[in-house]
């Protein structure tokens, strides 16, 4: 038995109502008789967004981003206001498309304050695509203390995703006090050099294996495995006597990833040297992956 709820009459008035705004706003669009300084139709596609349907809700947001900077107080005014959660959603996710830097405080306080979790996520997203200008305002929610960690997870997200944009910005931010701070960062360098190598930044993760911080050590360790930066072999080796295990198992790890031979002996001297039996699998992995390495570029 099918048990959706299928449309009242009422819904079915209402649908037909914007999908008659949606037809005259594209053919106005077409002939050029489409007036962007006039508020109404634009407050109507934005209350439109309660739509129940979900492709109607796709095609007024490509509506209002075609549109543009003309909606945009539309649609902060629906962020920021509006009673109905989905349209706060569709508002967030349409400022995505429009990326209009204007909207960067009105955007954050929705990620900061609004009550769902989807407007949250998708008023980040749209910090994203602000690019460098809304680097700043990132770093400083990773930077307090106040702010929830899966808000800071979404921040973290926003600044690897403007990546190279950022660039001067997040090494800059390296110098933050805040751990947390340093630790996004250096996952963000590590995307902007995987976007651009020859952007820069490896000196930066390479620095980062001393941070103070193990959070930040064991970051810039994986980066830098990631990356495979054979330059990183000797520090990350160094990083083998380190006192805490955490770093120690990272930069094994990290030399594995690189795949540099030279790095087999100082492993094995770890191996030997380190008490801690929660870390013998894990340079036995490191040096049996070396190794096959070696094997199998011998037989190249």
């Amino acid at each position: 038995m099918d048990t959706a709820a299928s449309p009242t009459d009422a819904d079915v008035a209402a649908q037909a109502q914007v999908d008659a705004l949606l037809q005259t706003i594209n053919h106005q669009q077409q002939t050029d008789g489409f007036d962007p300084s006039d508020p109404t139709p634009l407050k109507q596609l934005v209350e439109s967004f309660s739509d129940k349907r979900g492709m109607t809700r796709l095609r007024i947001a490509e509506t209002l981003g075609e549109i543009g900077q003309p909606a945009v107080p539309m649609l902060v005014e629906g962020l920021r206001d509006h009673a109905n959660p989905v349209v706060r959603r569709a508002c967030a996710k349409t400022l995505t498309l429009i990326a209009d830097p204007v909207t960067i405080p009105d955007l954050i306080h929705a990620a900061l304050n609004d009550p769902d979790t989807v407007v949250k996520g998708s008023s980040m997203g749209a910090l994203a695509r602000m690019g460098e200008a809304a680097a700043p305002e990132l770093l400083a929610i990773l930077a307090d203390p106040t702010i929830s960690e899966s808000l800071k997870g979404h921040a973290a997200w926003g600044l690897a995703f403007i990546g190279v944009a950022a660039k001067d910005k997040l090494l800059e931010a390296m110098q933050s006090e805040s751990v947390e701070v340093r630790s996004a960062v250096v996952s963000a360098i590590a995307k902007v050099i995987q976007e651009d190598p020859a952007a820069g930044g490896h000196d930066s993760l390479i620095n980062a294996l001393q941070d103070p911080a193990m959070d930040v050590r064991s970051e810039a360790a994986a980066a830098l495995g990631n990356l495979a930066y054979t330059p990183a072999v000797d520090p990350l080796v160094n990083l083998l006597k380190h006192s805490e295990a955490q770093t120690r198992k990272a930069a094994a790890l990290a030399l594995m990833k690189i795949g540099d031979v030279r790095a087999v002996d100082p492993i094995q001297a770890a191996m030997a040297a380190d008490s801690d039996d929660a870390l013998q699998p894990i340079y036995k992995l490191a040096v049996t992956q070396l190794e096959r390495q070696t094997a199998e570029d011998d037989w190249d």
